[in-house]
């Protein structure tokens, strides 16, 4: 398998693909594209890009090419296993399922006025009405996770897994601007930093040298 990202320091969606490929246990080939750069328009168009029209992640394993980082972790979970990848029981598995789906649809808001920035830190951004929000029920629902599934451990449903995954981004931008939590979320927040897999991620961006200007500035989409 190979697994096509953007730069580490700013594709949250590339985090997601990232770290859904090494849940699955699967080796894979990892190919970072610069996102924005100046050859953008070309790479957008070459093999490895064009089944996506440019979007990364993408994960091509032989004639099989999935892009999207939801469609991937499904793609990898019927491949090594759904419990690899999902809560074991039904009750736990259907709420990680909803939050899942409401992360991968919702919170724009949010996504546009703290882009994921691992390097940034920034103290007292002043976020509008519905960026709190936001905030607000991120935190609500992580707090019924931990609260109801989270006795297995330090993520939302004890183990971590495909919840975790998908709100790992978050937990990056909270860090970055320095976003106030109650003590349940900064544990939380903690295990998910200190999982082995974000920390080799976090090393890579901050090693590398590019930088989008529009992604640097917050509330900037």
């Amino acid at each position: 398998m190979k697994l096509v990202i953007g730069n580490k320091n700013y594709s949250s969606w590339s985090l997601r693909g990232w770290l859904a490929a090494k849940q699955s246990g699967l080796a894979f080939e990892e190919i970072t594209v610069p996102l924005y750069g100046e050859d953008w328009d070309e790479a957008k168009k070459t093999d490895e890009l064009a089944p996506s029209s440019g979007k990364v992640p993408i994960l091509w394993d032989g004639d099989a090419v999935i892009w999207d980082s939801l469609a991937i972790i499904e793609y990898l979970a019927d491949k090594v296993g759904r419990d690899r990848f999902w809560p074991k029981d039904d009750a736990a598995r259907g709420m990680a399922r909803s939050m899942v789906a409401e992360m991968h649809s919702s919170y724009l808001p949010l996504r546009r006025q703290l882009p994921m920035n691992i390097r940034k830190r920034i103290e007292g951004v002043a976020v509008t009405a519905d960026v709190r929000a936001d905030i607000v029920r991120i935190l609500t629902l992580w707090a019924e996770a931990r609260a109801r599934f989270g006795q297995g451990g330090p993520f939302l449903f004890g183990t971590f897994c495909a919840a975790d995954i998908i709100y790992a981004p978050v937990v990056s931008r909270f860090t970055s601007y320095g976003i106030p939590v109650p003590g349940f979320a900064q544990v939380y927040m903690q295990a998910v930093w200190e999982h082995p897999w974000m920390q080799a991620w976090v090393s890579a961006a901050e090693e590398e040298e590019w930088t989008i200007e529009q992604f640097d500035t917050p509330g900037v989409a």
